[in-house]
């Protein structure tokens, strides 16, 4: 045994050299940690706090709502003519977005701003079937729009109940983004009556928000709860990138079924008017109130012969809720008032001096005047343009060559009227009227007969860059 001692220990020497020498050499690129992460379940709580009671973590079945809401959701192109480049004729330009079938006879809701300056609209059908849409009207102040295809027996979504939906409820978004067709995205209702400020001073706004996916294209598409009732239009992201990064809105159900309905029986909506200027609640104001909670809307001034001041509502007033539901915010406020029409009756609870006061509102059809008042536009089309204070012509042929969208000119306006306080000046191609596209005098004159007591004039100038669009009241 002696004999083999030197070499085991020659043996052993050399492996020790070379393994010191391979580590000198060949040192690692990788630090290993002193101490290894700790590995949790994701219903761990840190600290070593604990709960008092377990909330069961449920998995909500989609797949039903999302094959369900599928079929009833569209791609929409909008199609709009440019100036001739191209041997004289036209080249067009297109926007893209979704819809929504609302009705098996083919009636579907979409985002004003997903059609405007269409000339065509062509719907694609989640099945392939493609179809030629008629614009029946849309309403920028709401960004809703409602197209008629000629087809039957379409599957479609019905209207849910957006004030029942619930901040933390699962909902799916529908869409096409970036023409990705019948995309489903998933999320929860992260708030409701959102204002993002993205409207006019006469807009709605009373988004609900939520965190499941919406990039462009999504716009007009669905947004349901887990039974597949459609709870809202997909109308808006706020956005660094311009893409999804965490928020989106949508129009809810029950705002845009009371617009979509008045658009399908009127050919644009009827808003009722309370007739007041309001502002949020704060702590101060609630304290001068008398106010438990700082919830509700002040009223700061009510117009003259309106709504609120045949009530008896009075500045200073402090409203509270609207028909048994609680005001907290101005979008709760603006987006309850916006689900009703002309001639409805509102339940209103408000506090003066501090104590609560009801009283019954009846809605008129204006900012200034109850629903008894005149409607000037029952007069004929060429009394309203002299009571307006303007002349309309058709486009030239040259013009309508020359110019990029189809249109009537305004010829003359008339010194000190209704039209040049506005601000509108002679030379305005206008392209639509509350909404509705006109592409001749006969058009602008028949919808100018429909327009109520209200007028939304949108168009361009040849020789200033963008769009432009004016707001009349009809008095």
């Amino acid at each position: 045994m002696k004999k083999y001692a030197p070499f085991v220990v020659t043996g052993l020497l050399s492996a020790g050299l070379a393994l010191g020498l391979f580590a000198l050499f060949l040192k690692p690129d990788v630090l290993v940690e002193s101490s290894s992460p700790q590995t949790v379940f994701t219903n761990y709580t840190p600290y070593g706090l604990t709960s008092s009671s377990a909330i069961p973590v449920g998995s909500p079945d989609l797949v039903k709502a999302s094959n369900l809401s599928k079929l009833a959701v569209v791609y929409i192109e909008s199609r709009s003519s440019l100036a001739g480049t191209y041997f004289g004729r036209r080249s067009h330009e297109a926007s893209t977005g979704s819809g929504v079938i609302i009705s098996e006879n083919g009636y579907i809701a979409t985002n004003h701003h997903v059609i405007e300056g269409g000339d065509e609209i062509m719907v694609l059908m989640e099945d392939g079937h493609e179809y030629e849409a008629k614009l029946i009207g849309s309403d920028p102040s709401s960004d809703l729009a409602l197209l008629k295809v000629a087809a039957k027996g379409l599957p479609h979504l019905k209207f849910g109940d957006s004030d029942s939906l619930m901040v933390g409820e699962w909902v799916l978004a529908i869409g096409n983004p970036f023409r990705l067709y019948s995309t489903v995205t998933a999320g929860i209702v992260s708030a409701k009556s959102r204002n993002i400020n993205i409207l006019d001073e006469t807009g709605i706004e009373s988004f609900i928000q939520t965190d499941a996916a919406v990039n462009p294209g999504n716009s007009g598409g669905a947004l349901v709860d887990t039974r597949g009732q459609l709870m809202g239009i997909n109308t808006a992201i706020m956005t660094y990138s311009g893409q999804y990064e965490g928020f989106s809105f949508a129009i809810p159900s029950n705002i845009a079924r009371k617009i979509l309905e008045d658009i399908r029986e009127f050919g644009s909506t009827k808003r009722g008017w309370l007739g007041v200027v309001i502002r949020p609640v704060d702590a101060s104001s609630a304290k001068e109130s008398g106010l438990n909670d700082i919830a509700g809307v002040i009223i700061e001034t009510v117009n003259t012969s309106s709504a609120a001041e045949a009530a008896g509502l009075e500045a200073g007033d402090v409203i509270t809720s609207i028909d048994g539901q609680r005001i907290v915010t101005s979008p709760d406020f603006i987006g309850k008032v916006g689900q009703h029409r002309p001639g409805d009756i509102l339940r209103i609870k408000y506090f003066r001096n501090g104590k609560e006061k009801e009283t019954s509102v009846k809605l008129s059809d204006s900012r200034t005047s109850t629903i008894g008042a005149a409607i000037p536009s029952t007069g004929s089309p060429d009394e309203i343009l002299s009571n307006l204070g303007m002349d309309v012509r058709d486009l030239s042929s040259s013009e309508q060559t020359r110019l990029p969208k189809d249109g009537v000119l305004v010829d003359a306006i008339a010194p000190g009227s209704k039209i040049a306080r506005a601000n509108m000046e002679e030379k305005f191609i206008i392209t639509r009227i509350n909404g509705v596209p006109i592409k001749s005098t006969a058009d602008f004159k028949s919808e100018l007969k429909r327009a109520g007591t209200a007028l939304y004039l949108q168009g361009y100038y040849e020789d200033y860059p963008g769009d432009f669009a004016y707001s009349l009241a009809l008095k």
